[in-house]
C-alpha cells in the first residue's frame, strides 16, 4: 500500500490544472431532460449550490440565488456515464504512460462523460488515479473501479486478476483485495471462450462464482460478471450477480432470456463499440478525423491507428467475426430494452469519443435517442449502485450536468454539441484539460 500511496502522490503532481471551487449557479429557461425517462420539460430553472443540485423549478416560479446562466434554446441533462472501460492512454505499450492515462481521463470530460467505471486494470495504474480524482487533484470524471478482477486460474482475464481456485483456501486473497484495493464494484469472469477466433479456456466453477459473489456482497460490494453467451449470463444471474458486464453477443437471445432480463431487471453494460471498433477502423479510418477524436488522440497515435493498427485489424479473424456479430448484439439489446430490461452504456474502451459512438450504435439498434439518454445516465448509476447520488437532474443529486446547444432527442449527434460540462458543480474549463490532441478552447465562460 505504501507503493500505491506514492503513486497517488505522483499522479497528483503531474502539473495538471485543478478546477476552481464550485460556485452557485441558476441555469434558467432551459429545456430539461432529467435522465429518468420523463418527457422533456421546457422553460425550467435548475439551481446548483456547491456540488449539489438544490432546486429544479419551472422558470416562472423560480427565485434563483446563484449566478444566472441563460439556458434559452439549450438542453440540460445529466452527465454521461461509461460503465465499462479499461483505462490506458496510448495505442501500444510505448505510448501508454502516466501522462497519456491522464489525457485519456481528460477526453471523457471533454466528451461530456462525468463518470466512468474501470472494469479491470493494473492496480498501479488505476488506484492512484482514483485517489487523485477523489482528492480533487486531477481533472477527471468520477472514477469507480474494481482494480484487479477476480477469476479462476486460466480463465478470462487471468493475467489481470486475483486468481481463486478454492473459496475457503483462497479467502485471504479476497480479504486482501477488499482491504487494499477497496473495489467499488468487483468484476468476475464466467467465460470459457471457444467462440469467434478464440480457443477454449478454463471456466470458473458455478459454486465458486456463487461463493465469491456472496462474500463481496456481505462486505457491501456490488458485483458484475463478464459473460458473452445466454447460458453463462443466465448462470451469473442465478448465482446472484448484481449486473452483467456485457450483452449476449455469441448469438441471438431466446424469448425466455428476454423475459428473464425484464423480470430480474439485472443491469448490463452495452459494450457495442468494442466489437464494432475493429471493422470501423479497418473500413473507415476517417472517423479519427472527427473533432472529438482529433482532440482526444495525439497526431502520432491517430496515424498509428490509421496505418499499423488498421493493418493488424484487417488481417485478424476477430475483425471478420465481430462485424456480423455486432448487429446480433444490437438486436439482443433492443429486445431486452423493449421488454423492460435495464441497459447501461459502456464501451470496453478508453476514451470519451468511444462513449459518444456507443450512443450512436444504440440508436442504430432501434432504440430512440430519448431512451438512449436514460441508458447513458440514470441506468449507469443504477448499475453502479449510485442512483441515490448520480445519474439524474433532481434536488440533492450531485451536480454532474451536460448543457447542450441542440436537442439530443431529435438526433443523438446533438449530444456532441456541448455548451458546457459540469462535474460536482464546477464548469469544466476545457483549456485546462491535458488533451492528447493539444490545447482546446474553453467552450463556456460563466
Amino acid at each position: 500500500m505504501k507503493k500505491l500511496a506514492l503513486l497517488a502522490a505522483c499522479a497528483a503532481s503531474l502539473g495538471m490544472a485543478t478546477a476552481a471551487n464550485a460556485a452557485s449557479y441558476a441555469i434558467e429557461h432551459v429545456t430539461l431532460i432529467d435522465g429518468l425517462g420523463h418527457a422533456p420539460q421546457r422553460d425550467m430553472t435548475v439551481e446548483v449550490d456547491g456540488d449539489k443540485i438544490v432546486a429544479v423549478t419551472p422558470s416562472a416560479l423560480a427565485k434563483p440565488k446563484g449566478k444566472a446562466i441563460d439556458g434559452r434554446g439549450k438542453y440540460l441533462m445529466p452527465g454521461l456515464m461509461d460503465v465499462h472501460i479499461h483505462l490506458h492512454g496510448g495505442v501500444d505499450n510505448k505510448t501508454d504512460t502516466a501522462e497519456s492515462r491522464t489525457a485519456a481521463l481528460a477526453s471523457y470530460l471533454y466528451s461530456g462523460v462525468t463518470t466512468i467505471y474501470d472494469a479491470g486494470n493494473q492496480v498501479e495504474n488505476i488506484l492512484p488515479l482514483r485517489a487523485a480524482e477523489r482528492a480533487g487533484k486531477i481533472l477527471s470524471p468520477r472514477i469507480f473501479c474494481t482494480g484487479n478482477l477476480i477469476t479462476y486460474p486460466g480463465s478470462h482475464g487471468t493475467g489481470m486478476a486475483v486468481n481463486v481456485q478454492d473459496f475457503e483456501k483462497d479467502k485471504d486473497k479476497l480479504d486482501k483485495h477488499i482491504a487494499e484495493q477497496q473495489p467499488d464494484v468487483v468484476k468476475l469472469t464466467l467465460e470459457e471462450e471457444g467462440w469467434g477466433a478464440r480457443p477454449m479456456i478454463t471456466l470458473m466453477p458455478e459454486q465458486l462464482l456463487r461463493d465469491v459473489i456472496r462474500y463481496y456482497n456481505l462486505h457491501g460490494i456490488r458485483t458484475t460478471i463478464h459473460v458473452s453467451s445466454e447460458l453463462r449470463a443466465e448462470e451469473a444471474i442465478f448465482a446472484g450477480t448484481d449486473s452483467l458486464a456485457h450483452p449476449v453477443i455469441q448469438g441471438p437471445v431466446s424469448d425466455s432470456f428476454v423475459k428473464l432480463m425484464a423480470a430480474k431487471k439485472t443491469p448490463f453494460a452495452s459494450t457495442l463499440t468494442i466489437g464494432e471498433n475493429y471493422s470501423r477502423l479497418a473500413e473507415h479510418p476517417e472517423y479519427l478525423d472527427q473533432p472529438l477524436y482529433a482532440a482526444s488522440f495525439s497526431p502520432a497515435d491517430r496515424q498509428t491507428l490509421k496505418t499499423k493498427v488498421r493493418a493488424e485489424y484487417q488481417a485478424r479473424m476477430w475483425t471478420a467475426w465481430m462485424k456480423p456479430m455486432t448487429p446480433v448484439a444490437e438486436e439482443n439489446i433492443r429486445k431486452v430494452w423493449a421488454a423492460g430490461g435495464v441497459v447501461a452504456a459502456g464501451t470496453d474502451q478508453s476514451s470519451g469519443p468511444a462513449l459518444q459512438r456507443e450512443l450512436e450504435l444504440l440508436v442504430a439498434s432501434g432504440i430512440k435517442p430519448f431512451d438512449v439518454l436514460t441508458i447513458a445516465t440514470h441506468n449507469g448509476a443504477v448499475l453502479l449502485g449510485k442512483a441515490d447520488t448520480l445519474g439524474s437532474v433532481e434536488p440533492g443529486k450531485l451536480a454532474d450536468l451536460l448543457l447542450l446547444n441542440a436537442d439530443p432527442t431529435a438526433s443523438i449527434e446533438n449530444v456532441k454539441n456541448i455548451a458546457f460540462v459540469m462535474k460536482g458543480g464546477e464548469i469544466i474549463d476545457e483549456s485546462k484539460l491535458p488533451m492528447a490532441g493539444g490545447p482546446q478552447k474553453r467552450r463556456f465562460n460563466p
